[in-house]
């Protein structure tokens, strides 16, 4: 048994997709964003299931992430989010991928028979042009301009203005600058699950409910359209048992004394595994469904937990990081609460020196 593994379900994978599809009706053709190793599920065999639910668009950051999914024998057109056309001006039409152009100036560095899409800076301040509409009338004229796109900031707060801004600006640029492109997409996971359909033109670009998580809105949002559940499921291995008395210091700096006999399991999972640090003392994990608390600090290769609880658990036997056991579950989000991060932290943190099983 491994020190440390992930489960992902590659069914689950699937009915998340199949609910987006649901969702979006006809006419709205679902880009499920896979980058980052698709959150660390596993590029390749994600986009293999998303391709056979019938995914026409896929989306990845980097050039290399697209040449990778086409080396893997991925045919559906891939959308790359965040490079120059200039990384490998060859690559482009090489492997039919699509760029995202964020600068005017690199238009006359792409290929003419590659398309490509503009992302629009509408106030994130972030990747995008913020060129003028006249300047993007000019410099886009006579070429592959297939689609224009926009990414909102803030679009789980309903109690700022931030999207609506954001929507107009676009609207309206398209507007002045006579656009007219194949594509137009706004909206991510959080326009589409709290139903802001106005945002979804005829892509959507869903990357968190893949995996089967959406955010929590702040104030009221319009609806909440998608029900949908995590894919992944995380393990580790108990290397140890042993008994410490009452006053024994755990971890480095001693960062937890026990204040009576206790009963500790030492994992094979640490930071460098992608274990948060910061849940030394303040996470915990599920020990034959139960919870129980991680103790003193996160080492890099190996945690403590309190066992005291569960005598029935020795070493060898596995306890859950992320998912469930009966009753009891432990999600991406409650995971980021106890580390004060976010659940994109937490998924994509996960070091690719823990081996994927997929069930």
């Amino acid at each position: 048994m491994p020190r440390t593994w992930l489960e992902v379900s590659l069914d689950r994978i699937a009915l998340n997709y199949r609910m987006i599809q649901r969702t979006v009706g006809p006419g709205v053709q679902p880009m499920p964003v896979v980058k980052a190793d698709a959150y660390r599920h596993g590029a390749t065999a994600v986009s293999q299931v998303l391709e056979r639910e019938g995914a026409q668009w896929l989306a990845v950051s980097n050039l290399d992430e697209g040449k990778a999914l086409r080396d893997s024998g991925i045919r559906a057109r891939i959308l790359v989010m965040a490079d120059r056309v200039d990384t490998d001006p060859r690559a482009w039409r090489e492997y039919r991928l699509t760029p995202v152009i964020h600068d005017l100036a690199e238009i006359a560095a792409l290929d003419p028979e590659v398309a490509y899409h503009l992302k629009i800076d509408s106030g994130m301040g972030r990747l995008g042009t913020n060129e003028s509409p006249e300047r993007i009338a000019a410099l886009t004229a006579g070429t592959r301009l297939e689609g224009v796109m926009t990414h909102f900031a803030s679009s789980a707060n309903f109690q700022s203005d931030q999207t609506n801004a954001q929507q107009r600006r676009f609207a309206e640029l398209i507007q002045t600058a006579g656009l007219h492109p194949q594509y137009l997409h706004q909206a991510s996971t959080n326009p589409l699950h709290f139903g802001m359909r106005q945002t979804w033109g005829n892509i959507v670009r869903p990357g968190y409910a893949v995996y089967g998580y959406v955010s929590r809105p702040k104030g009221k949002p319009p609806a909440d359209l998608l029900e949908v559940a995590p894919a992944l499921a995380w393990k580790a291995t108990i290397l140890l048992t042993k008994h410490i008395p009452a006053g024994a210091p755990i971890g480095y700096g001693a960062q937890f004394i026990a204040d009576k006999p206790m009963r500790i399991g030492i994992l094979g999972v640490g930071y460098a595994d992608g274990l948060p640090h910061r849940l030394g003392n303040r996470g915990q994990v599920i020990a034959a469904g139960q919870y129980a608390n991680i103790l003193g600090a996160v080492s890099m290769d190996v945690t403590t937990i309190d066992l005291t609880e569960t005598p029935q658990l020795n070493a060898g036997d596995a306890v859950t990081l992320l998912g469930t056991e009966g009753n009891v579950t432990i999600d991406a989000r409650q995971m980021a609460r106890e580390a004060g991060t976010i659940a994109y932290s937490v998924l994509c943190g996960i070091s690719t020196r823990v081996p994927r099983h997929y069930v």
